[in-house]
């Protein structure tokens, strides 16, 4: 299996995501994702464009046995839906994968039932009740326009399944390449429709709903086809019990923890450590 990243610089230029603390917080925090992860993966990939290129690998130095700049073709797409990057590199796999989010820090291995899976993913969500989940808001602005298009597997999950549930992606990949593409690719088609688009043009803060999109839609499209996802965590709290995430040895810096001066400061701490060399690239392109 190979351990997958994917960074699609534009969303990052306009700070259309979670904020990091600094800019060299967010290139430390990438070389702490790659270097621990890599120890448990032969094939490491960065699916990028070409200013991502230039930053993790010309830049940094990470050490990928993959790069591919194929998310250059994502250049006149909307940068609100900043996982379009991690959806485009999720079809574009040859072979079973784990794509993780440059905020995920493996200290073990992940456990085998995840790496043989169909697929898999950190936890389930309940998909109810968290505002970016808000499945009412989003059907009503693409059916506003009347001819917006919302897949087969969204109508049947909302009205059919029993459990409404979201798959965090701080990893997520699988054995399934084929329910993966159908996946990545039915999600792609909302978001880069023109009457979609068209749609949610006028939605003020719409990056807001990009865990939908992403996550919720995972477990429909996983539900209707029955395809069965494998978690780390068995529920979000479980997710971030300290003891689990111990016990697995994994940290996933989500939301407003990257911008938490006490963990930054560990995060640096740890890569002048452990990284030196890779620091001092990452320092100098800092200060560039």
């Amino acid at each position: 299996m190979c351990a997958v990243w994917s960074f699609w610089t534009l969303p990052h230029r306009l700070r259309t995501g979670w904020h990091w603390q600094t800019s060299r917080h967010h290139l430390l925090s990438w070389i702490l994702s790659v270097e621990t992860a890599r120890r448990y993966f032969a094939e490491t990939a960065l699916y990028t464009d070409d200013d991502g290129a230039a930053l993790l690998i010309d830049g940094l130095g990470l050490p990928f046995t993959q790069v591919s700049t194929a998310l250059n073709e994502l250049e006149h797409q909307d940068p609100d839906w900043w996982m379009l990057g991690k959806l485009h590199t999720y079809r574009m796999q040859p072979e079973p994968f784990v794509h993780l989010d440059s905020d995920v820090y493996l200290w073990k291995p992940l456990p085998e039932r995840l790496l043989t899976a169909p697929v898999l993913a950190q936890h389930p969500e309940d998909g109810r009740w968290l505002p970016w989940y808000d499945a009412d808001f989003c059907e009503s602005t693409i059916r506003s326009k009347g001819e917006g298009w919302i897949p087969i597997e969204w109508c049947w999950y909302r009205t059919m399944a029993t459990i409404q549930q979201a798959a965090c992606c701080g990893i997520m990949g699988g054995n399934d390449l084929s329910f993966l593409r159908r996946y990545a690719s039915t999600v792609i088609g909302v978001l880069e429709s023109p009457r979609n688009r068209s749609a949610f043009a006028r939605t003020e803060d719409k990056k807001t709903y990009n865990p939908f999109f992403e996550q919720y839609l995972l477990c429909a499209c996983a539900a209707f086809h029955g395809v069965r996802i494998e978690y780390l965590f068995e529920s979000s709290d479980v997710a971030f019990l300290q003891s689990r995430a111990t016990e697995f040895g994994y940290t996933h810096l989500i939301a407003g923890a990257k911008s938490n001066p006490a963990i930054a400061g560990r995060l640096e701490q740890r890569i002048a450590r452990d990284f030196p060399e890779r620091y001092e690239r990452c320092a100098a392109l800092a200060s560039g």
